[in-house]
């Protein structure tokens, strides 16, 4: 079918001239864009594929637009999308004519490459090209899907921005990209991990969305289906794009801790007893895995996060199988060189880690600590030199901000401490130090700047340092001997490697600086190094003795009479000069590995001899350079001045100290009498709510009591009218007339004696009354509201002056600030005398303020425990209160018990009189029916009697309501 489409192209000529590949490619592209049938257009396409590789710029020029079209218009049909992309794959990669053209001249491959540029600019003309090959890599076709990977990974090798621009606003488009890790055909796979790669390479935004789209969990996953370390490429691409991911990416470094992926790392480094014969693919592979656990604690992230990854790997045993690889035996050197790298880094400024690394023991007989054989290394000179490098730098790394390793080593050096059966970190530097090998020399000198860097005490044990240079002759100090190696001249590499030691070694430490000016040939020898005219290898040599007599000029304390800072500068002026002294000084600064040095902290060198800068040595010289300037130039006029601001500033310093702590001791205990404020305060609620309930129980207790003597004024007028009815008597029979009469007599006796009954039952309710509203009126008047109003007041006026006190306290420690603030000014520029004047004035207006401030103290203290005992009375009041109340409710149990007995008694008495005149009144009634005549005077007796009786009760009735 080829054949014949060819022959339809070229018109079906068989013989006569034949068309030339421009003309061809014209043809096939006249019929993509002509053609109705799927078919033409597929095998138009299929044959520019074909040509697309020989003829890539023909092609590329003409038919990239009929491509893309195809690409948005045959959606349908996989097949032609599937010649499309790889002939779009064809004209922009530069792989494959990278290959053809390697035995080509330069230019040659430099033009593919301009052409491979050329064609993405061109594709990328309209940024819905990219989205269009996005859309296409959701097609799950074989034939569709990996060459649009293909395509993709071209375009981004070769326009990686433009491109990662497009997929970064494109809705979904790293998503899309991030399914095609979990395809099942390994191949696309693949192919995507080296997408990704492209994809995620300096671009931040892009590799947070991808590590939020579970990329770490994928990844690691591949890692361990495909074997890990002793994986294949597979694991190694997976590997670069984990690096790529973590890299100064301090957000993907936090989410890749926080989600524990730090503890699946350690199964990559269980490596066994028997170690030969590695892989190159593994050892590719467990170098970037190092990589990634360096990616993790690098010293140039930030402190706190460092911090934390460190922490972890200890905490899952990564540093424990470190070390183990460290001390193994068959490890590949680049392996070795890698791990001890990796393990400086997870221990530098780790406490915990430095101490374990410590107690790691090396596999010997007998066991000798790690650190001394990796220093064993570091001063063999038949050891690799990068190998000796990772050494220096592990030792640096055990030593950064660690005193207590620093003064283990320094402890090796001294007397009392050196064991003479084994081999210590401090005669391993010694040795070094003093051995032939100038790379030695230097790399022990630099241990042992770390071993004192910031440790003043170190710096002083030091000087303690004997060495026994040779039989019959004394021991020399440490201090001596340097300076005497110093000035036989040796290499330029063990002079520099000794000035950084000493200088490091007498900065801030005046005694230090005093050892080494007391030998009388140190300070001749140095300035007769820094007058010389020397060669251009020798000026940095001359730069560091100038730093070194700077140093002894800046922390000299004028111990020594010949060698004051005064008489030193005096020394330079006449013998060097201070502008020349200031030039040499600045010789080091200028120096182009000076520079390389300061960038980072591991020592990285192209070679040994490049090897004369130490990074924190950098720093040293940095802080010291321009204060010795200042100090040389300074006169002894300044220098005076200088000492009487710094005893002024001294003195201020500790008057503020002073004050500071009485401050502190003011602030402790206004703060002690505010929390005893709040208990009083609370206290004072309580008690007020406990005397509300009380009151409200009391005044419950006087309406019972209202109520109940209400009852009984209403029961007493009910027995006065039931008296006053049955006063009525009606006349009775004759016949029966004295025997009524004596019946009536009878009665009346008996009446008599009940009404005296009721009278002093009557009476004995009035005095049980009077005694009730007396005791209501005790417990009202004991449970009264004077007590609490008084009690609130002086609540009230124990806040008011609380917060009186806080604003004073708010004033002193604002005036506090002000003179803190005062004494940071002096020590900055020279104090005048009207300064320090009103110093001394604030000073004492402060002490004053302070004086009253501690009287106005005590004197709430006072207040407060008057208020205790104000509570503690108030206590008692609401006890006696309770206690009356009790004894009330008693008495009116009591009271309300014999009110109902009268009550009883007073219903008999009514109910025996009712019947007696209801007797009398039948009596009278029969006397009438019989004839006889009932005599007016006993009836108008009997009336008498019944009103006067009724009498009785009205007089009665008033005085209870003249009592009520």
């Amino acid at each position: 079918m080829t054949m014949n489409f060819f022959r339809g192209v070229m018109g079906g000529q068989p013989a006569g001239p034949q068309p030339t590949g421009a003309e061809t490619i014209h043809k096939l592209c006249d019929r993509v864009a002509s053609s109705t049938l799927l078919e033409d257009r597929r095998d138009a396409v299929r044959a520019l594929k074909s040509l697309s590789k020989k003829y890539r710029l023909e092609v590329g020029t003409q038919a990239m637009d009929h491509l893309i079209h195809i690409l948005q218009t045959d959606r349908s049909d996989s097949e032609i999308l599937g010649y499309a992309l790889d002939t779009l794959y064809n004209i922009i990669c530069n792989d494959e004519e990278e290959e053809q053209d390697e035995s080509e001249d330069e230019n040659a491959q430099k033009h593919e490459e301009d052409l491979g540029v050329l064609f993405t600019d061109k594709f990328l003309g309209d940024s819905e090209s990219v989205t269009l090959l996005l859309t296409l890599l959701e097609e799950f076709d074989f034939h569709v899907r990996w060459p649009g990977v293909k395509l993709l990974t071209a375009l981004l090798k070769n326009q990686c921005n433009q491109v990662q621009g497009v997929i970064l606003v494109s809705p979904m488009g790293v998503s899309r990209l991030m399914d095609l890790l979990a395809d099942s055909r390994e191949v696309i796979r693949n192919d995507g991990l080296l997408l990704l790669q492209q994809l995620t390479k300096g671009n931040a935004a892009i590799q947070k969305i991808v590590a939020f789209e579970n990329a770490f969990e994928r990844l690691l996953d591949i890692i361990t289906e495909e074997g890990s370390s002793d994986g294949g490429i597979v694991v190694e691409d997976c590997l670069l794009l984990l690096v790529n991911l973590l890299k100064n990416n301090s957000s993907n470094q936090n989410f890749f801790k926080e989600g524990s992926y730090i503890q699946r790392m350690k199964p990559w480094f269980e490596v066994g007893d028997d170690n030969s014969g590695w892989s190159a693919q593994k050892v590719t592979n467990l170098h970037l895995m190092l990589q990634l656990v360096r990616v993790m604690v690098s010293p140039v992230n930030s402190p706190g996060a460092t911090s934390s990854c460190q922490k972890s790997m200890y905490q899952c045993g990564l540093l424990q199988q470190l070390c183990t690889i460290l001390m193994a035996t068959g490890v590949p050197a680049d392996i070795l060189t890698e791990t001890i790298n990796t393990v400086s880094e997870v221990i530098r400024g780790s406490q915990i880690n430095q101490d374990y690394f410590a107690s790691v023991n090396a596999p010997s007989n007998p066991p000798r600590p790690a650190i001394v054989v990796l220093l064993m290394s570091m001063v063999n000179e038949r050891q690799p030199f990068v190998l000796r490098c990772a050494v220096l730098y592990c030792f640096q790394c055990f030593l950064y901000k660690n005193q207590k390793g620093q003064g283990e080593i320094v402890a090796t050096l001294l007397p009392s401490t050196i064991d003479a059966n084994s081999i210590s970190a401090g005669q391993l530097l010694c040795g070094g130090l003093f051995s032939a090998d100038s790379l030695s020399n230097w790399c022990a000198a630099v241990a042992l700047a770390h071993a004192l860097q910031d440790n003043l005490t170190q710096k002083e044990q030091l000087l303690r340092v004997q060495l026994a240079t040779s039989l019959g002759k004394p021991p020399v100090s440490l201090l001596q001997q340097c300076t005497n190696i110093l000035s036989q001249g040796s290499k330029v590499q063990t002079r520099v490697g000794l000035l950084m030691l000493l200088c490091t070694w007498i900065s801030n430490c005046p005694i230090a600086v005093t050892h080494f000016l007391h030998n009388q040939e140190n300070v001749p020898f140095l300035t007769g190094q820094i007058s010389e005219n020397l060669g251009e290898d020798e000026r940095l040599v001359q730069g560091l003795c100038a730093l070194l007599l700077g140093i002894c000029i800046y922390y000299n304390d004028n111990s020594l009479e010949n060698y004051t800072k005064e008489k030193l500068k005096q020394l330079i002026e006449k013998r060097i000069g201070k502008e020349n002294f200031v030039e040499k000084l600045g010789f080091v600064t200028k120096h182009e590995l000076y520079s390389r040095a300061a960038q980072k902290p591991q020592p990285i060198f192209p070679s040994p001899e490049q090897m004369l800068f130490d990074h924190e040595f950098t720093k040293l010289v940095k802080e010291l350079e321009g204060v010795i300037t200042k100090a040389v130039h300074k006169t002894s006029e300044e220098e005076k001045k200088e000492e009487e601001v710094k005893k002024t500033l001294e003195q201020h310093d500790s008057i503020v100290i002073q004050y500071k702590d009485l401050i502190r001791d003011q602030d402790t205990q206004i703060q002690e009498l505010r929390e005893q404020v709040s208990t009083l305060t609370l206290n004072s609620e309580q008690m007020q709510n406990q005397v509300t309930q009380q009151q409200s129980q009391i005044q419950q207790h006087k309406d019972q009591y209202n109520i109940l003597k209400l009852k009984l004024g209403k029961d007493s007028q009910g027995l006065s009218s039931s008296q006053g009815e049955g006063a009525h008597v009606n006349g009775l029979h004759s016949e029966e007339l004295g025997q009524l009469r004596e019946e009536v007599e009878e009665l009346r006796r008996q009446h008599t004696l009940q009404h005296t009954q009721l009278s002093d039952k009557d009476s004995l309710i009035n005095t049980l009354r009077c005694g009730a509203a007396a005791a209501a009126q005790t417990a009202e008047g004991g449970a009264g509201g004077s007590d609490n109003t008084e009690l609130l007041g002086e609540v009230e006026s124990l806040r008011s002056r609380v917060q009186a006190q806080c604003a004073e306290i708010s004033q002193l420690q604002t005036e506090r600030l002000e003179l803190i603030r005062r004494a940071e000014a002096v020590s900055s520029a020279p104090a005048s005398s009207s300064e320090s004047s009103a110093d001394t004035v604030k000073v004492s207006e402060l002490e004053s303020r302070l004086a009253a401030q501690t009287t106005e103290t005590e004197r709430l203290k006072e207040e407060c425990r008057g208020l205790r005992e104000g509570h503690a009375g108030l206590e008692q009041q609401l006890a006696s209160a309770q206690s009356t109340v009790a004894i009330e409710q008693t008495e009116k149990t009591k009271l309300q018990q014999e009110v109902q007995e009268s009550k009883k008694e007073q219903d008999d008495l009514l109910m025996l009189l009712a019947d007696q005149d209801q007797k009398i009144l039948n009596l009278k009634q029969r006397l009438r029916d019989l004839g006889e005549t009932i005599d007016e005077d006993e009836d108008d007796l009997d009336a008498r009697d019944q009103f006067g009786e009724d009498d009785d009760d009205d007089d009665e009735e008033e005085d209870e309501e003249n009592n009520d």
